[in-house]
């Protein structure tokens, strides 16, 4: 991993080391080999059992058949949920408390994006991104910090962000407000959650590759995207959910309020 040559090939995937044993958590968008999935199966490997949600019931019910072959049926369960339904999270919710007996951890994952010129951008274009990836996060997070009040034993709240939240791409007006609007939800939930001892923290991953991506994308926009990172490569998801992980462990104990680059970007 000292060489340049090195830095292009990603890193052994590292074995779990009961971080988050005894907890119990749920994780947004989890269906398939994106981040979410890969945060679901980093969290087994920690100890954790896992609720896996994603409005995709079809995609959703494979990864969680797959979950439980490996992990057992008791740590792991299944819901569908539709973060733009207020219900449909509520229902999230109830029920990872019924099946776990307790939450501990929220991964809010979900999240939608599009490319459209701000000139060319319709009002629906606009609202359906704004909707899920930033009105999903404030349903879930808004849920989970009820829940972990009621609860009274505390709990962390890890949202994904975006570093597009910083920085400008043209044709992502609307996505990168909504990250740009998750980072600050984040700031202002961690102030109110340590009232009752819950921390709030986000993740901000650059670039990231799973199957959804690359059908999303094209193949000259990737090309462009992985030349800026400073490794020469893009990040396996599972990369960026070793740093979720970090942040729902006792090693981030004094972090709230952050987002953390996930990210070899040139500045």
């Amino acid at each position: 991993m000292g060489d340049v040559d090195g830095l292009r090939t990603p890193p052994p995937y590292l074995p779990g080391h009961g971080l988050l044993a005894g907890r119990s958590a749920v994780v947004t968008a989890a269906a398939g080999a994106g981040i979410g999935g890969a945060t679901a199966r980093r969290f087994l490997e920690e100890g954790a059992k896992v609720l896996v949600s994603d409005a995709h019931a079809r995609r959703l019910k494979e990864s969680a058949e797959a979950l439980t072959a490996e992990f057992g049926a008791e740590r792991v369960a299944a819901l569908p949920c539709d973060v733009t339904d207020e219900a449909q999270v509520r229902e999230l919710f109830a029920a990872a408390e019924r099946t776990h007996g307790r939450l501990d951890i929220v991964v809010n994952n979900a999240g939608l994006g599009g490319t459209a010129e701000l000139v060319d951008m319709t009002d629906d274009q606009w609202d359906r991104v704004i909707d899920v990836t930033l009105g999903g996060t404030f349903r879930c997070t808004r849920a989970a910090l009820r829940a972990m009040r009621a609860g009274g034993r505390g709990g962390v709240v890890v949202n994904n962000a975006s570093v597009i939240g910083w920085r400008a791409q043209a044709g992502q007006s609307h996505y990168a407000a909504a990250k740009a609007g998750v980072m600050a939800l984040t700031r202002c939930a961690a102030l109110e959650a340590a009232a009752f001892g819950v921390r709030v923290n986000a993740v901000a991953p650059s670039l990231a590759m799973h199957p959804h991506l690359a059908k999303v994308t094209t193949d000259e926009l990737l090309a462009e995207l992985t030349e800026r990172e400073a490794y020469g490569r893009y990040a396996e998801p599972w990369e960026v959910a070793n740093v979720i992980v970090f942040l729902a462990s006792g090693y981030s104990s004094y972090m709230t309020g952050e987002t953390v680059s996930v990210s070899s970007q040139h500045a």
